[in-house]
Parts: C-alpha cells; sequence; structure tokens
C-alpha cells in the first residue's frame, strides 16, 4: 500500500487517510476520492492530502477483517459485517467464554497490522454481548499477510453453552438465622441463575448439623438436581466443618476449600456422582458480584474446573471495588434479528438559568404558538426516542407545568449552576438499562425536528461501530448528539459548564456525522436576537401529533408563568 500527501488531481481513486473539513464540505477519513472530491479539493485551495492507495497484492482493511473475524469465531459466536476495519464477534447464546490464549498470542505475534482483543476469558455471556474484534490498523494489507493470519485465525473463541438447568438449595439453620435472610438469599440466587437459564428445583431448609446435611444433599441428588448449593448458618473454616464432613458423608469429595478471591474466600468446591456441590461463602447471599460467581457459573455451564484453577485465581482475585454493570451491546446474537438495535432514550436538558438572554426564562418563551421546552421535547416524542428525559434546575416548577401532561420522566438538577456537565450526569444516570444509546438534547434549540432525530438513530449501528452520531452541516457539527451506552460512563464524569467536545475528539473513528439542512441543529436561543432568528424560520406553529396539543387550563399556566417573570 502507498500512503502519502499527493496533490487533488492524483488523489483520485485513493482513500483519504485524514478528515478534511472546509467551509464548504466534509470528507470523511476511510473516504473513496471520486471525480467531485477532486473537484471539490481543487476548489477549496488545496494543495495536497494525505492518501492510502492499494496496490495489486493489497486487500482492504474490512475484506481482511472478515476473513480474519469468519475463521476465529467458534461454537455461539457470530461476526457482523466490518467497518473501518473491524469486525465484531458476537455471542449467539448465554454461556461461559472459552478463550484459546496460545491461538490469540499467535496472531497478535504475527504483524502489528493485524489484532484481535477478547473479553477475559471465563467471563458470562448474554445472548448478544460483544465477545472479540478484529482491526486492521492500516486501510490495506498484503494478501499474503492476510492469508497467513488466516492460517492461524483457527477457532480461538467460542461460548460454552448453560447445561445443568436443575439447582437445589439447601439452606442450614440455626437460632437467630430470620427466615427474611433465608427468603432473600432465595430471591438472589434465582436472580444470579436467571443468566444461565436455571432455575431452583429444591428448596431445602435442614438444622446446620453434618447428619441432616448429609441426607438432605443425598435426597436432592436421588430426585435429580444436577447442581447443589449449600448455604450455611455458618461460614465454613475447615474440611472438617459440617458442610464437608456432610458431604463426604453422602458419597462425595472436596475438591477445593477457599479462594484467593475476595469476596469469596470461604468457598467449597466439591462432587457427588459427577454433579457439583457447592458450598456457598457469606457474600453469595448478596447480588454484587464476588467468586462465588465465577464458580457457579462454570459449573452450570460444564466447563472444567479444578483445584488448580482456582489456586490460579488470585491475580485480579481482589474484587472489593467491582461494580456489575452490562457490558455493552450492539448485537442482537440472532441472525435473523441482525437489523434490530437497541432502543435510543432522549435526554433533554431544561435546567440552565440561560444568563445571556438577559431577563426571561428561555426555555418558556413562544416560538411559533409553543414554549420553546415543549418544541424541544415533542419534538423527542415525535420521533422514534424512548424514554424520554427531561432534566430540570432552574425555575422547576414552571418547566415541568409547561410539560404537563407528556409522557415524560422529569429529573432534578439541584446543582445546576455548577454547569451543564451536572445536567448531562443527571439525565444519563435516570436512562433505563434498557436503552443502548442516548440523544442528548439542549432544552433551547427549538428547530430540532423529528426527522433530525430519526436520521440521527437510524445512522446509529453499534454492530458497525457507528456509536456516536452527530448532525453537520456545511462542515459544521451541531447538537444534539447522540451516545451509544459504552460512553454513559465517561459522560457522568465530565465537570464544569463545558460538553464532551474531546469524548468526540477521543474517538473520532466512532463518529458517524449526518448531513441536514437548516439552522435547526445549529440555533439555541440564548440571546433575544437568536430568539428573533428562531422565530423568523417558523411561520406556522408546530405540527399537531399526538402530544401536541395543550389544554386551555395549561396555556393559561404559561400566560401565568409568563406575566410572574
Amino acid at each position: 500500500m502507498k500512503f502519502g500527501p499527493v496533490p487533488p488531481a492524483l488523489a483520485q481513486g485513493a482513500i483519504l487517510a485524514h478528515s478534511v473539513r472546509t467551509q464548504h464540505f466534509t470528507l470523511k477519513k476511510g473516504a473513496r476520492i471520486g471525480p467531485d472530491e477532486v473537484v471539490a479539493l481543487e476548489a477549496a485551495g488545496l494543495a495536497e492530502v494525505v492518501v492510502a492507495r492499494l496496490e495489486a497484492e493489497d486487500v482492504s482493511e474490512d475484506f481482511a477483517a472478515n476473513r480474519l473475524a469468519a475463521g476465529l469465531g467458534g461454537d455461539g459466536l457470530r461476526a457482523a459485517s466490518a467497518f473501518t476495519g473491524r469486525a465484531n464477534l458476537f455471542a449467539t447464546r448465554a454461556g461461559i467464554l472459552e478463550i484459546d490464549r496460545a491461538a490469540v498470542d499467535a496472531l497478535n505475534a504475527l504483524d502489528e497490522a493485524v489484532t484481535f482483543a477478547t473479553l477475559e476469558p471465563f467471563r458470562t455471556i448474554a445472548e448478544g454481548d460483544m465477545v472479540a474484534t478484529v482491526k486492521i490498523i492500516p486501510y490495506a494489507i498484503p494478501a499474503a499477510l492476510m492469508e497467513t493470519a488466516a492460517a492461524l485465525a483457527r477457532p480461538a473463541v467460542r461460548i460454552a453453552p448453560f447445561r445443568r438447568q436443575r439447582v437445589a438449595v439447601i439452606s442450614t439453620l440455626l437460632p437467630g438465622l430470620a427466615d427474611k435472610v433465608v427468603e432473600k438469599t432465595l430471591r438472589v440466587t434465582r436472580q444470579r441463575l436467571a443468566p444461565a437459564g436455571a432455575e431452583i428445583c429444591h428448596d431445602v431448609r435442614v438444622p446446620h448439623a453434618a447428619p441432616e446435611l448429609a441426607v438432605a444433599i443425598e435426597q436432592v441428588r436421588a430426585e435429580g438436581a444436577d447442581c447443589v448449593v449449600v448455604f450455611g448458618a455458618s461460614a465454613i473454616v475447615d474440611r472438617r466443618d459440617v458442610i464437608p464432613a456432610a458431604l463426604e458423608a453422602a458419597g462425595g469429595r472436596v475438591e477445593r476449600l477457599g479462594m484467593p478471591v475476595d469476596p469469596g474466600n470461604l468457598l467449597m468446591l466439591g462432587v457427588l456422582d459427577g454433579i457439583p456441590v457447592l458450598g456457598a461463602p457469606g457474600c453469595a447471599r448478596s447480588p454484587k458480584e464476588n467468586g462465588f460467581d465465577w464458580v457457579l457459573m462454570r459449573c452450570l455451564a460444564d466447563v472444567p474446573l479444578t483445584a488448580s484453577d482456582i489456586g490460579g485465581w488470585g491475580v485480579g482475585g481482589l474484587l472489593g471495588e467491582i461494580i456489575t454493570r452490562p457490558q455493552p451491546r450492539g448485537g442482537t446474537g440472532m441472525d435473523d434479528m441482525a437489523d434490530e438495535k437497541p432502543p435510543v432514550a432522549a435526554i433533554v436538558l431544561a435546567a440552565g438559568r440561560g444568563t445571556r438572554m438577559g431577563g426571561p426564562n428561555k426555555l418558556l418563551e413562544d416560538v411559533g404558538g409553543r414554549p420553546v421546552v415543549r418544541r424541544v421535547v415533542e419534538a423527542a416524542l415525535a420521533a422514534r426516542a424512548s424514554p424520554v428525559v427531561v432534566v430540570t434546575g432552574h425555575e422547576q416548577a414552571r418547566v415541568e407545568r409547561i410539560l404537563a401532561g407528556l409522557p415524560v420522566i422529569f429529573v432534578h438538577n439541584p446543582a445546576f449552576a455548577e454547569g451543564l456537565s451536572t445536567s448531562v450526569r443527571a439525565g444519563i444516570t435516570a436512562v433505563p438499562g434498557g436503552a443502548g444509546a442516548a440523544l442528548v438534547m439542549l432544552g433551547d434549540m427549538p428547530l430540532v425536528g423529528p426527522q433530525i432525530l430519526d436520521a440521527l438513530m437510524s445512522a446509529f449501528d453499534p454492530d458497525a461501530g457507528r456509536l456516536i452520531v452527530l448532525p453537520v452541516a456545511d462542515g459544521r457539527r451541531g447538537n444534539p448528539v447522540l451516545w451509544d451506552r459504552r460512553f454513559f460512563d465517561a459522560l457522568t464524569k465530565l465537570e464544569g459548564d463545558v460538553g464532551a467536545r474531546h469524548l468526540i475528539a477521543a474517538h473520532a473513528e466512532a463518529v458517524v456525522e449526518i448531513e441536514v439542512e437548516g439552522p435547526g441543529a445549529f440555533l439555541d436561543v440564548d440571546t433575544p436576537e437568536a430568539l428573533s432568528r428562531a422565530r423568523a424560520q417558523v411561520l406556522e406553529p408546530a405540527p399537531e401529533h399526538a402530544f401536541s396539543q395543550m389544554t386551555a387550563q395549561e396555556t393559561d399556566a404559561l400566560d401565568l408563568s409568563n406575566a410572574k417573570s
């Protein structure tokens, strides 16, 4: 592959290496330069552009990524089509992620142009989770390199499906152990088993004594349990303690007592007639991730687990600060549902004081017969965004009154005076877990219509790595911006009265720009002059739809609110 600067006249047919922005147009990196682009570049007065040009022996980044991803994914995985040299692997079933580390290391050692990254091995995976990604670094690689890499790309990752579905839970009892503790433990255990599709087949409660417990273990095994979990009224502190002794009395054996994972140290791994028997540590009564999860899920998937395996968990075994949260999702994991996308929420930031307006609350000003903020919220409701979260702050009651009757989620930000970032944080935190992305909308941009919002959501494609979507016109970027869920944590860490421009710059490969017409994505009514321009653009009231009719009482409330300002 040839790479470097050339005059625009010599760039036709090449790939643009870096985005070009001028006052009149934008060419994104990776674009193929055609005759029209050459004319535009020359008209802009550019002396040269940096391009990549494939040679006869080269293959494109996407072609190579698709080829390698197809070979690397084993059972339970599908490869999404490559985009910008990246092909992601998604789980088509729930299970445990198994990785051939030697194969992964061999591929990554071959050439710096070819990379393959995975989640950590033995992670619990839900159907649809992204578990690995192939990334070709340059725009093209030699075909010979691709063939060598393909020869190494044997199935290196697979999803071991969950097989054990019937879990017996035995609780030992001592005076002072409240029934509600046992009931809560059962609820937590059901939640813990749900990702594996397993259920509690027996709920047995016996005194905390080895003879009675041994009988219970034998009984649930005889009645068809394929995994046994014992919650002791007292922790296991020795192999001669109640739970290990009961397992041995029932004919089983203890494989390991104690493990270098905290929380989870006091766990017992045992076996009886080929089924796992676990003595649960006290932390297993909590839903928070702990070492018990690591053992339980591998047992449910029938992934071999030995005492020496557990002994190797010390590095990374301190889990005290882990916060369990879902992994970024993009694919559905099902070929016949590959075009479906996760729902997108909308966050309308309506908390600011609007000091530049110099008096009245700009959000309540009339534009085309509707208050500014109501026009913004109605646009979100008319689009496909769901749910719509409205962040209030300054004059909370007045803003909520203007939006009365609309199906939105109100979130109040008492720290609104500390800057825009506090409202972004409040809004992101309120987005339900099922949403795959969020449109962050400014409450003072009344000309952003549902068409713009739908266009942004249509361009959002987590499978293809299109994770940040924003509107542009004449090379200028506007608002709102759509953010994939994997950026939510970073958005909550913004500070002060600044936006997320630095995040967009840091993740340029994930940015998709959507060309829009008109001033809607650029005009915020933060000054009297801007308000006048917005009113001039709106010749008629907002289009009617299911949410656009204000009642007489709401109109009166608006008039009263403005009279008080």
